[in-house]
């Protein structure tokens, strides 16, 4: 059990995808209970994955769900990547490239993404791994048993300053929101 996947989920359909408004009251409700559906039965130990950088805005959604979840469930949750100790495009590879996982254990990667007009501003719940830095043209291996994203901006070419200034507002309502 690795925490690098090998089928990347964004080549086929996903099985179980929810949408959801990111500031909505019961956005942690509908949260939970998506992935109450994706953990299988029989899971011992999950891993939360918050990819991003605490540098920027618009990427610090990973790491500010990590800060808010380090140490809350340490006999069920181990929690990777924080504001203290963020995993970004330069520091994910070497800090996972030998981790090998107990069996039963299963892997939610968090991180903030780029979308389509139609479902910015929302929290995407899915089946399968995701790609970190894919909208910035990065590189990177797919990580995770399912995904929890946040879309904070339009995917468009001139993004990436854009990131910068994304709405901290945005990112901590989203956070507390999936952490809760």
């Amino acid at each position: 059990n690795n925490i690098y996947k090998q089928n990347d989920m964004d080549t086929r359909i996903s099985m179980l995808e929810e949408i959801i408004p990111y500031s909505h009251k019961l956005a942690p409700l509908f949260i939970r209970n998506t992935l109450y559906n994706l953990i299988p039965e029989g899971t011992e130990h999950i891993y939360v994955v918050g990819i991003g950088s605490n540098l920027i805005n618009g990427d610090s959604l990973g790491p500010f769900v990590g800060t808010l979840l380090q140490d809350m469930y340490p006999n069920h949750l181990t929690v990777l990547g924080n504001l203290k100790s963020p995993l970004d495009a330069t520091t994910i590879v070497p800090r996972f490239s030998g981790i090998t996982l107990p069996n039963n254990s299963f892997v939610v990667a968090i991180d903030s993404v780029l979308g389509s007009q139609g479902i910015v501003n929302t929290i995407v719940v899915r089946e399968g791994s995701l790609r970190p830095g894919v909208g910035l043209g990065r590189n990177l291996p797919a990580i995770g048993d399912c995904s929890v994203m946040g879309v904070v901006l339009e995917n468009d070419p001139a993004v990436e300053s854009s990131l910068f200034y994304t709405n901290l507002h945005l990112i901590y309502t989203m956070a507390t929101n999936i952490a809760k």
